[in-house]
Formats: structure tokens, sequence, C-alpha cells
């Protein structure tokens, strides 16, 4: 076969552009520090990145709903706590209050006291974190404890059910609780068919009338709320203890997504930038020999 001269410049040139491609590609590879920069550069590689990425996104959302979840639980286990130390305080006072050396402006001040306590546990009931309450269960826009003009309290928490539950998915499989039931985190019910706002509401206007009827009762009635209370605290922290084993779990599946992730699409820059290199060498050589080879005019091909 006649070998021209116009064969010749055609597969310089095509050989100098496929040089110039494997230039590009590597100069991409470096400045991005990833194999591939379209699909088409390795579909396989592109193929699995879209699965890795996946799982990792997957993963990350989970740890985000459990970023949601800690602050449920500890938020509520905080407020809880504070609850039983005002049950505490108010307990202190009824016993302070049964000494008999009391008079009728000692129980008036008690009274006071224990309506300001009361006004502190109804601030409790209604805490907000980002603008929800988070002891009415899903019924979260509305206030569990709301004072009507007249004084009276509507008391919205009683309505909870376990429909009410307040439920996150904190993995693939698993979803958690993470609001208390109101009703027993406020204690439930005495013997009586009161709450612990109605109580405390029923003892302060007894100790400002100057009355002691019944005190043993209400002793008896307070160590009942706190003890529901501190039921509730409990079955909080139970969770809560799930809740970080599972973010710990999470923690490490981010962390092996991300290496098989990086071990995917990520280049070692110390090869391609050798590769670079050398690739530069064959291509200036590649120039200097098809400079050579094609001669540019007649005169230079009839030396």
């Amino acid at each position: 076969m006649r070998v021209t001269q116009g064969m010749i410049a055609r597969n310089s040139l095509r050989y100098i552009n496929s040089s110039y491609g494997k230039l590009d590609k590597l100069q991409s590879q470096i400045s991005s520090g990833k194999k591939i920069t379209r699909a088409s550069d390795d579909p396989i590689v592109a193929m699995k990145s879209l699965k890795y990425n996946t799982q990792l996104s997957q993963v990350q959302q989970y740890k985000s709903n459990a970023s949601q979840a800690f602050t449920w639980l500890e938020n509520t286990e905080t407020n809880i706590t504070e609850g039983i130390d005002v049950m505490q305080k108010v307990r202190e006072l009824v016993v302070k209050a049964k000494n008999n050396t009391n008079g009728d402006d000692e129980l008036q001040a008690i009274g006071v006291e224990i309506g300001q306590l009361k006004e502190q546990l109804t601030q409790i009931a209604n805490t907000q974190v980002n603008g929800r309450y988070i002891f009415n269960g899903t019924n979260s826009d509305v206030a569990p404890i709301v004072k009507n003009a007249d004084g009276s309290y509507t008391y919205n928490f009683e309505n909870y059910t376990s429909t009410s539950d307040v439920t996150i998915n904190v993995s693939p499989n698993a979803t958690l609780k993470v609001n208390a039931n109101p009703i027993t985190a406020f204690g439930g019910q005495s013997d009586s068919g009161q709450n612990v706002f109605q109580m405390l509401d029923s003892l302060e206007q007894a100790l400002k009338s100057g009355s002691l009827d019944g005190m043993d009762a209400i002793l008896s009635d307070i160590d009942q709320f706190s003890s529901q209370m501190s039921a509730e605290r409990s079955d909080i922290g139970a969770r809560y203890n799930r809740l970080e084993l599972i973010n710990t779990r999470l923690s490490a599946q981010e962390e092996t997504s991300t290496k098989v992730l990086s071990d995917n699409e990520d280049v070692e820059l110390e090869e391609v930038i050798t590769d670079f290199i050398t690739q530069q060498s064959v291509h200036r050589a590649a120039l200097s020999v098809n400079a050579k080879i094609v001669q540019p005019t007649l005169i230079d091909f009839l030396r």
C-alpha cells in the first residue's frame, strides 16, 4: 500500500488529538480530584457513585432525624425534672403549713407561694420548642393549658391518646416515640379525680382561707403525682439511651459510606500527576517528531 503525505498528516493529527484528550482528562482529574466529571468517562464508576451517594444521603437524613429526636427528648426530660422539683417545693410548703404555730398571715403567704409554683408548673406544661408545644403530642399547635378570661383553666392535654404520639424515623426499620405522655408527665389524676394543677389551685385557695383540712391526703396526692412524673422521666431516659446507640451506629455507617464513595470517586493525586507529566513528555515528543515528518512546503520536501 502506498503511503501518501496526506495519510501521514491525517494520522499525525489523529494521534496528537488523542494525546490532547488524554492530557485534558488527566488535568480534569487533578483539578477536581475525581476520577470522572461526567458519566460517559466511566459508566461503571458513575453507576456505583449514584448508589453510594444515595446510601450516604439516607444515612445523613436519619442522622438529621436523630438530631430532632434528641431535641424533643432532651427538652422533655429537662422540663419534667423541673416539674418534679416544683412538686418537691410544694411538699415542703405543705409540711410547713401543717405546723400548728402558723397563723393566718403565714398560711396566706404559703398559699401565695403555692400559687406561684402552680403558675411555674403551668409554664412548664406549655413549653415550646421551635414553636411547637412539646407536651401535647401531635396537637403541638395548641397550648396544653389555656387560662380563660374568667380565671378558669382548660386542660387540653387531658385529650391526649396514644394516637397523638410523635414518632420520628431514626433508621431504615425503626421509629422512635420522642414525646412524653402529658397526662403521666404531670402525674395523672389523684384519687379525688383532680389533675395536679387543679389540686394546686384547691390547695392555694384553702391556705389563703386559713384552712388545713385534708393536708395528709394532699401530701399523699403530691407523692402520687411526683411518683408518676418520675416514672415518665425514666421512660424518656430509656428512649434517650436507645437513641444514643442508634446515633452511634448511624455515625459509623456514615463514615463507612463516605469512605466507600471516596474510594470509588477520588483519584490518587500522586499517581495522576505522574501520569500527567509522563503524558506531557510523550505529547511534546510526538509534536517534535511530527514536525519533522510532515514537511510544511515543497522546498522542504525536495531537500
